[in-house]
């Protein structure tokens, strides 16, 4: 009789080799990091457009948790909605009624940028200068104005030399369009940040934006420069999403943030209650990742400056 073969039995499943709990333990790790982080904000006021003539990438998703992200770094700041829907407004929690006085009056009828900020319930670090439905008409008035590309930067100029308390953040949320709104973000720029969505025809309409901002840098604002570009909506399990990094990373490997925004219910579920996803729920992954760019944002300006330096 043959010695009957020996099977080897299946190794007992461990709950800690599952996908899920990789991730949780990559998460903590990531918070912990984050945790560490001790920044100290000096020098000039950097002002970034977060701009992207594509719909639907997530420029103002962008721009508050951005902010609010910066905000819980110890950073001072000041968002600005130059989008008609006030969404910013909306996410940040700052009422921003018809009857309210709003980027539209600074625009149209120059009133002071101070009389017009509010501060965000979610920090004492975070500022808002809101958008009202009025701001829609806004387009159409300003082509009778004079200096109508330069009123921005004027209030805004203004608003930095009289304040008591520095800035060290103001990012300006665009509408999806090329017109005068956007215009005047340009030019009351330094930076441009960009974000990009990793999906389908993500860098449609880029060549035309970048065309834009060459003229811009010409006519209007030498200053001006593509400085960062983040990469949203990602989704790690698809070779799309995988493609589209490689492919931006490939075009632009100096602007673009190491830090990827994923595709989360969190981010996407923060506006309806009125909060950044920072104060939503500051332990999601989507917050975690705001924060991880909003640390890169600083750290890789303060490489650069020393860079020149020496």
């Amino acid at each position: 009789m043959q010695e009957s073969e020996k099977t080897t039995a299946p190794a007992p499943f461990s709950i800690d080799d599952s996908p899920i709990a990789r991730e949780l333990a990559d998460l903590t790790s990531r918070r912990r990091a984050l945790d560490a982080v001790s920044l100290e904000f000096h020098g000039d006021t950097r002002i970034l457009t977060i701009s992207n003539q594509k719909g639907g990438v997530g420029k103002t998703t962008t721009t508050v948790n951005t902010a609010a992200a910066l905000a819980t770094l110890g950073a001072r700041v000041l968002v600005i909605d130059l989008d008609p829907q006030g969404n910013a407004s909306t996410a940040l929690g700052v009422p921003h009624t018809a009857d309210i006085p709003s980027i539209y009056d600074v625009l149209i009828d120059e009133f002071p940028l101070a009389d017009i900020i509010q501060t965000s319930p979610e920090s004492p670090n975070l500022l808002c200068a809101p958008s009202t439905i009025h701001l829609a008409g806004a387009e159409i008035e300003l082509v009778s104005q004079v200096a109508r590309e330069h009123r921005l930067r004027t209030a805004l100029e203004d608003y930095l030399a009289a304040s008591e308390e520095r800035l060290d953040f103001v990012l300006i949320d665009c509408p999806p369009s090329l017109g005068l709104l956007t215009i005047n973000a340009f030019t009351a720029a330094n930076e441009l940040m960009i974000p990009i969505q990793c999906e389908y025809y993500a860098l449609e309409g880029l060549s035309q934006l970048l065309g834009s901002i060459r003229m811009i840098q010409k006519h209007l604002n030498p200053a001006l420069h593509l400085s960062t570009i983040l990469l949203t909506m990602y989704d790690g399990r698809t070779r799309l999403a995988q493609q589209v990094a490689e492919e931006v990373r490939a075009h632009f490997p100096q602007e673009v943030l190491r830090t990827v925004i994923p595709r989360t219910v969190r981010v996407s579920e923060a506006p309806s209650f009125g909060q950044t996803v920072i104060a939503y729920d500051p332990q999601s992954v989507g917050a975690v990742s705001y924060r991880e760019a909003a640390v890169e944002l600083v750290l890789r300006q303060r490489a650069k400056t020393n860079e020149e330096g020496n």
